[in-house]
């Protein structure tokens, strides 16, 4: 095996999280090692309900990943190297030369296709040391008690140490465009309303993540020049409302750990099988994010996601690992709903995706 990368260490500038029962029992043992941070439970916040949720909850560094990823691979894994073309049993890279395998899998982040209609969730996010401790006692992942903007909007807080914070600004907008000046201001500003002194930023952090409205998971992956196995984004294996893909990349792995049969054909279609299974199970949610971006006013987003933080902490836990049972989704979808019924139901039964031209 040979991992390619094109910046000088694996794994960019990014950080993970994921709540423990957002991956299956078995694969912990070796995924929670690479976990530099957990923590026991995790808080909300929106204009009318604050509340600390049970439930383990984790993060993995970039930095923490290549240090393995070195560690483990060592010299499989060749960085600073461009990828000009790939094919399912070869890569050209940027100095022209052509390198064959058994098979391919190009995780190179997503691309844009005209057969899946998307959102965005994006952010900016500032590792901070601060002046003195903070006193949170786990992470804060939904602020939304704040001034709404472009969509739905919250800060995101992770408390690494007693006075080392990731703070980001987060936005599900209807565009991707990032202001990196705007975003910082509004962090150092919210900082300042939690009393928090900033003695230095170590690290800026950002990210666009697709949220998808709809689609055509099988025309995603027919259209394609050649049949490559893809991974992450790039095989649109991430979850529809949040935009996470590192639950769904260790199901990956757990299953090409098992691949008997390592030819270009029998690996793209193991990566297409679980992306489509993947989209075939996960349709309610794009529902609910058809309800979000289409039935509420932007500014008034944040109603959605309050109602749903107020409902039964098991459901809220099996939500994001994509197991919502029948009666959790009975339990989301009843009740006066937080924006205007009829747009809620066109949002739901009218809803077509966009033409593709």
């Amino acid at each position: 095996m040979v991992l390619f990368e094109q910046e000088s260490r694996i794994g960019g500038n990014h950080t993970w999280s994921f709540h423990g029962a957002d991956v299956p029992a078995g694969s912990r043992r070796w995924l929670l090692p690479l976990a530099e941070n957990n923590w026991d439970s995790y808080a909300v916040r929106f204009p009318h309900c604050q509340r600390t949720l049970p439930g383990s909850y984790h993060s993995i560094s970039s930095g923490r990943l290549a240090n393995v990823a070195d560690e483990r691979l060592g010299d499989r894994v060749r960085t600073g190297v461009g990828v000009k073309a790939v094919q399912p049993d070869s890569v050209v890279l940027d100095d022209g030369s052509r390198l064959e395998a058994r098979s391919v899998i190009d995780g190179r982040g997503p691309s844009p296709s005209p057969h899946l209609d998307i959102r965005f969730q994006k952010f900016v996010g500032w590792v901070v040391e601060l002046e003195n401790p903070h006193t949170l006692p786990g992470p804060i992942i939904m602020d939304a008690d704040i001034r709404q903007d472009d969509g739905y909007r919250f800060f995101y807080t992770l408390p690494f140490t007693p006075r080392i914070l990731l703070i980001e600004d987060t936005r599900f907008s209807d565009g991707p465009d990032i202001s990196n000046d705007e975003y910082g201001a509004e962090i150092a500003r919210y900082a300042d309303s939690q009393g928090w002194r900033i003695a230095r930023r170590l690290r800026v952090e950002e990210g666009v993540l697709p949220i998808t409205l709809g689609g055509d998971i099988e025309a995603f992956w027919d259209d394609a020049d050649a049949p490559v196995a893809r991974s992450g984004l790039r095989a649109a294996l991430f979850h529809p409302a949040t935009g996470y893909s590192l639950p769904n990349a260790v199901r990956l792995a757990d299953q090409l750990a098992l691949q008997r049969d390592w030819s270009a054909r029998a690996v793209f279609e193991r990566t297409r099988k679980q992306s489509v299974a993947l989209w075939q199970q996960t349709g309610f949610y794009r529902v609910l994010n058809r309800m979000l971006f289409l039935a509420a006013e932007p500014d008034q987003r944040w109603r959605i996601l309050e109602r749903f933080y107020g409902l039964d902490a098991g459901l809220i836990a099996r939500f994001y690992a994509g197991g919502s049972t029948i009666i959790d989704k009975l339990r989301i979808l009843t009740g006066k709903p937080p924006v205007a019924l009829s747009r809620a139901v066109d949002s739901v039964f009218r809803y077509r995706p966009p033409a593709v031209t």
